[in-house]
């Protein structure tokens, strides 16, 4: 009989959820979320730019962007917008792709915009499942990019 296990390798799946808190209006959070010209400014992590930012936000549109990283690699990602209820819901399929287009991760993103007098609550619950084994390690540092990114979204309305 034998028995195989991994030993410090990364899980093939993963779910975190964030919650944060904005100092703008639900509305204006919302449109950070659905606004290619604003999102294309905040989203990946610190350091990171977005030469291409499509959305289409509508139940079955979708979206799609190019992060770049400080060394010049992309990272191409993109989905479909499942519900969309303004300015309270999104979700959106979340898929990575490598340069070719193949898919590497499989995920679905859910985040709720709660209203709090002139502030906004957000929750994000994301998850996605690894396809190919080096997408592992992304999903090892998914949290660590979406609070990045989340925090690069406050930084728009700090800016303001």
């Amino acid at each position: 009989m034998s028995t195989s296990h991994s030993v410090n390798r990364p899980s093939d799946d993963r779910e975190i959820v964030i919650i944060r808190f904005y100092d703008a209006p639900r509305a204006a959070v919302f449109k950070a979320w659905t606004d290619p010209k604003i999102l294309q400014q905040w989203w990946g992590p610190k350091g990171f730019t977005n030469p291409v930012c499509e959305v289409d936000p509508r139940v079955g549109g979708s979206w799609r962007i190019v992060m770049r990283a400080p060394d010049g690699t992309e990272y191409p990602c993109g989905g479909v917008y499942r519900e969309i209820v303004e300015p309270q819901r999104l979700v959106f399929t979340n898929i990575a792709t490598d340069n070719d287009g193949k898919p590497i991760l499989d995920g679905l993103t859910t985040v709720t915009f709660e209203d709090g007098g002139g502030k906004t609550k957000l929750t994000l619950r994301t998850g996605a499942r690894a396809l190919v084994a080096y997408a592992a390690d992304y999903l090892a540092g998914m949290e660590v990019g979406w609070s990045q990114s989340l925090n690069r979204l406050a930084q728009q309305f700090a800016d303001r």
